[in-house]
Parts: C-alpha cells; structure tokens; sequence
C-alpha cells in the first residue's frame, strides 16, 4: 500500500470515529462559555462568536463591565447590526476612574440589564440568542459583584440561551457552571517589546 493510500485509509478511520463521537451527543441546550487567563484575545473570541451568531440573524447582546467610553473598533461594527444590543456599563480602567464606589455602581447597572435581558428571553419577551458578558470576571474578582449571585443567574439561564464571559482570573464560582472554559496563556506580547497598542488590533 502506497502512503497516499495509507493516509486515505487512516483518514477514513478517523472520520469514522469523529462521526461516530457526534451522533452519541444528544444534549441540545445553550452553553456558558468562559475565556480566561493572562493571554491576549479573550474578548475578541467572544465578540467573533458573537458576528458568527449574526450571520444566522440571531439576536445578540454585548455588555462591557470594564471597558469605558472610548472609542472601539468593536463599538463601531456594533452599531451596523440591528440584530446586535451593545451596552457599555464599565467606566474603564479601575486606575483610570479611581473610583470604587463608582466603578461597583456601575457593575451593578451592568448587571441588572443582563438580569433584565436574561428574563425578556425566559418569558418570551426576547429571542436573544446569545449574551456576552465582557470582563465580567474582572468586576468579580474586584469584589464589585457577588460571584455567588451571578453564578446562580447564570446557573439557571433559560435553557436554550447562550452565554459567554470573558476577562482574566475567572472565580471558581462561575468556572463551575460553565460549559467550556478556555484559558489565553500569554507566550509574547508586543506589548513588552515596546510596540503601541494598535487601533483595529488591541481596540
């Protein structure tokens, strides 16, 4: 048998197998999904789920608890999709604002419209697809949001949503009810080597 006929054969086998793994997944649901870690792309991975979401017209909802009020390339694309509700709640950088009690209220407000939209899907008010919580990690583990709560939230989402989570160092809690957890492990960055952030890159 030539390599080419090996490889055929071997690639048959596998596409057996992948076939055969597929049909034993009978669970049809939503999924948590959260991105963490030191690593770079933890939110562009969420909102490049989020415009695959569009593609199939599906509603989605994009809430930012850290980012503040600058300008983004991410708000820009936003705002060319009806099928898209954006909601910036963060007011930045926690050494930018310098403000706790600031920055916790603001969490708050962020959290109480996810809870509102979580809800218009669970009575029928919404078809939301998907909701992306952006940063959300970081505002937990800041202390701005009781992660106990929100994992129950989230624990018990309507059955057919999904939701993505994003920002470093998730807490335990919200590791627990996800679905899939992914953790960006930092291997360089050009951060370090003295290179500006750039627009359309990093923002």
């Amino acid at each position: 048998m030539s390599k080419a006929e090996e490889h055929k054969e071997k690639m048959k086998a596998l596409q057996k197998e992948q076939r055969q793994k597929v049909r034993e997944k009978l669970i049809d649901r939503g999924v948590v999904i959260v991105n963490t870690g030191d690593g770079k792309g933890k939110s562009s991975a969420a909102f490049g789920t989020a415009m695959r979401a569009v593609g199939y017209g599906y509603k989605v909802v994009i809430v930012q608890f850290i980012k503040g009020q600058w300008k983004t390339g991410e708000q820009e694309i936003f705002k060319k999709f009806d099928e898209v509700e954006h909601i910036v709640s963060g007011e930045g950088f926690t050494w930018d604002t310098q403000d706790k009690s600031k920055d916790i209220a603001a969490a708050e407000k962020g959290w109480d419209a996810v809870v509102e939209r979580i809800e218009n899907v669970r009575s029928g008010k919404a078809d939301t697809h998907l909701i992306v919580l952006d940063e959300l990690n970081i505002a937990l583990d800041l202390g701005y949001l009781s992660t106990e709560k929100v994992a129950e939230v989230i624990k018990n989402k309507p059955e057919k949503l999904n939701i993505i989570i994003t920002g470093r160092n998730a807490p335990q809690g919200i590791i627990d009810v996800a679905d899939t957890v992914s953790e960006m492990k930092p291997i360089k960055h050009a951060f370090e080597g003295g290179i500006q952030a750039q627009k359309g890159i990093e923002f």
